[in-house]
């Protein structure tokens, strides 16, 4: 028993021996070591300060202005690169995604949180915002690439949920009384581009069935224009057309092109699935925008009601009755004879090939010399705004087993001039300023003054005729060359025109000289005017050459 406890005395010591040295080795660190390196950095995007710190000089003087100043250089440098090199990462992301590299896609995704976590800004910087929205912007593309890892939605119900709630119930009653020819209308006429339609959402496994959005966006009609100047078959406006791709010249407004529409239409679509979650929402969203859907959510009071009937009453009225709409189209058409259908044959799709054209030609041309229908022409490049191929190559679309013929006729075909504008007339009435004219017709001051050369903005008289762009309902068409009553033809100056101008307060003869692009001395001429002087009320006579 002694020996024991002799054994487990000395035992004790010598562990204590052993730790004392261990300690005492140490502690004894030479001042001009180097600093170690971080540690690994933690979750929360920290570096952990090494055990034993070096000792340096500024260290010893941390009131040394110049340090301090080279150091908030430093900072103020490393920043900006910092987050250039987040939204490099962001971009190299995108580019693996759409190459179809998830995995790829993935770790840059994470590789660029990781550098946005090393970012550190106070609450009031500007920097601040700029690192919550990467953080945003992050999240939205990593729910992105897992919404591509999903295999495409094999059923109608998985994807659009097609209840009879009485919004819907009401939409189907429309269909089947008041709305019934246009349904039928739309619906034959989707024949013509749908199986086109239905082959680009299979590709890029999207729902076929939102390929009957057409039916209640454009009735099928590629030159569909609506009252907020959305045109084509998925109604874009031109914005969003931009946005997507779509080009709009002189010749070619590509809103109007049935394939190239239709992909813009599906890449906007899976935006905004991707960004929602669910269809109902992306559908309404669709036709009001991403950006009016997002804060009627956030107006919510509870955050998870966020499905769309959740925001159906808050939603404007024309988009909370859209997507009903859309379910009542897809309940009809999967079974007619329940609603009292008997929908008519679509019309058979357009078959078509292409010709390579570089010069501009009516289509009504080309149609004659290849004994065809012009509307047949027409109805397959719907994107021409005025029948015509553009001054540059163009694929034009031809029916099938026309290419050749096409081709050696278009050497005798004459080349078409386009008309430089095409524009209405309308005469100001009293009151009336190029502001409130410019919105009655849906066009800008700006495009107006550039139309009639105008001088001034401001400057316009009551019955006074000018160019309007575009061919807007209450213009009196181009071709009309009749004058308004208070504008009449100056027949000791036939090059040129009379007209009678009442002076407002404010006018002077140097400023309604400018607008009219004639002399002060002509006015003054013309008028027997022995002054510059001009009182309100007062009627001049504008000769213009």
């Amino acid at each position: 028993m002694l020996n024991r406890y002799s054994f487990l005395v000395l035992l004790t010591s010598f562990l204590m021996l052993i730790s004392w040295a261990c300690s005492s080795g140490q502690k004894k660190i030479p001042l001009n070591k180097a600093p170690s390196p971080p540690q690994k950095e933690e979750k929360t995007g920290r570096a952990t300060a090494p055990a034993t710190a070096p000792v340096s000089e500024s260290q010893n003087n941390p009131t040394n202005p110049e340090q301090n100043n080279k150091t908030a250089e430093l900072e103020a440098q490393e920043t900006p690169s910092t987050t250039e090199e987040v939204y490099m990462l962001i971009q190299e992301a995108q580019e693996a995604l759409e190459k179809g590299d998830l995995d790829e896609a993935l770790v840059l995704l994470d590789r660029a949180y990781s550098t946005l976590l090393k970012i550190e800004a106070s609450t009031d910087s500007p920097l601040y915002q700029e690192k919550n929205d990467l953080r945003i912007l992050l999240a939205q593309k990593i729910q992105q690439v897992y919404a591509f890892r999903l295999p495409p939605p094999s059923t109608n119900h998985k994807t659009i949920p097609l209840v009879e709630n009485n919004w819907v119930l009401l939409e189907i009653k429309s269909f089947q009384t008041t709305e019934r020819k246009f349904f039928e209308e739309a619906y034959r006429c989707s024949g013509l581009y749908r199986p086109m339609i239905v082959e680009e959402f299979k590709k890029a496994g999207l729902p076929v069935e939102l390929s009957w959005l057409p039916l209640i966006e454009s009735s099928f009609k590629p030159r569909a224009l609506s009252r907020a100047r959305a045109l084509g078959l998925w109604q874009f406006i031109a914005s969003t057309g931009y946005r997507y791709g779509l080009k709009r010249d002189r010749f070619v407004d590509e809103r109007m092109d049935p394939v190239k529409s239709t992909r813009a239409a599906i890449k906007y679509l899976s935006e905004l699935h991707d960004f929602f979650g669910d269809w109902t929402t992306a559908i309404a969203a669709y036709n009001c925008g991403e950006l009016r859907v997002q804060n009627v959510i956030r107006a919510q009071k509870i955050d998870y009601l966020d499905n769309f009937w959740d925001l159906f009453t808050n939603l404007p009225y024309e988009t909370a009755r859209y997507v009903p709409r859309f379910i009542a189209t897809l309940l009809i058409i999967e079974n007619p004879e329940k609603y009292g259908f008997n929908l008519p044959e679509p019309e058979p799709g357009l078959t078509c090939e292409t010709v390579t054209v570089s010069k501009p030609v009516k289509l009504s041309v080309i149609a004659s010399k290849l004994g065809l229908d012009q509307n047949l022409l027409i109805q397959l490049n719907p994107e021409l705004r005025h029948d015509s191929t553009p001054n540059y190559e163009y694929q034009l679309r031809v029916p099938q087993g026309y290419a050749e013929q096409t081709l050696a006729s278009l050497n005798e075909v004459p080349n078409w001039i386009p008309p430089e504008a095409v524009f209405g007339w309308h005469i100001v009435k009293k009151g009336e300023t190029l502001g409130l004219i410019a919105r009655r017709y849906r066009t800008t001051v700006q495009a107006i003054v550039r139309l009639n050369n105008l001088r001034s903005a401001t400057l316009i008289y009551p019955g006074q005729k000018i160019k309007i762009p575009g061919r807007a309902q209450g213009l009196t068409p181009a071709e009309d060359e009749g004058s308004p009553s208070s504008v009449a033809a100056n027949q000791d100056n036939p090059s040129g025109k009379t007209i009678t101008y009442v002076v407002k307060p404010g006018d002077t003869l140097f400023k309604i000289s400018r607008s009219f692009g004639i002399s002060m001395e002509k006015i003054k001429n013309d008028n027997h005017l022995e002054s510059d002087n001009l009182n309100p009320g007062q009627k001049l006579i504008i000769r213009l050459n």
